[in-house]
């Protein structure tokens, strides 16, 4: 008996690195479709398909800034391959790129929370100078690191 609890302790330690790179990937993957998201209403919001709203704004801002100061734990080494990942192996092969993209990505949403303020942007035209540079980085990021949907 004592052997076979020994014997699954082993397993489970054994097991435990793959259950939490699963958990990375489906973690990164849940924040950049939360990050989507976030970038669609800012387009919304952008092109007058939503009425601007400085509450909503600001809830664009912040939520990217959030995304961007945690996305870059989700991306362990070990994590470039996995159940349906758009992650491109570029990612590990160029770290330091990746890693300034990511940095770029986390100054740029600072600036524009910083912008909003508390209240959020005061008007479309606020809103449309502190989001676009945020929309422009994540282009650049994808363009670059994210594998495409063909």
């Amino acid at each position: 008996m004592k052997k076979l609890a020994i014997l699954i302790g082993a397993a489970a330690a054994l097991a435990a690195p793959a259950f939490a790179i699963e958990d990375a990937i489906a973690t990164r993957k849940a924040i950049m479709q939360g990050n989507g998201a976030l970038a669609g209403l800012a387009v919304g919001i952008m092109k007058g398909e939503i009425p601007y709203s400085p509450a909503a704004a600001n809830a664009v801002l912040i939520g990217l800034r959030a995304d961007a100061m945690s996305f870059g734990d989700y991306i362990p080494a070990e994590s470039d391959a996995g159940d349906n990942t758009r992650a491109s192996p570029k990612i590990w092969e160029d770290r330091a790129g990746f890693d300034a993209e990511l940095a770029k990505f986390q100054e740029t949403t600072a600036a524009a929370a910083e912008a909003g303020g508390r209240e959020g942007p005061a008007d479309l035209a606020a809103f449309q100078a502190a989001v676009g540079p945020v929309l422009q980085t994540c282009q650049s990021c994808h363009e670059g690191y994210q594998l495409s949907r063909d």
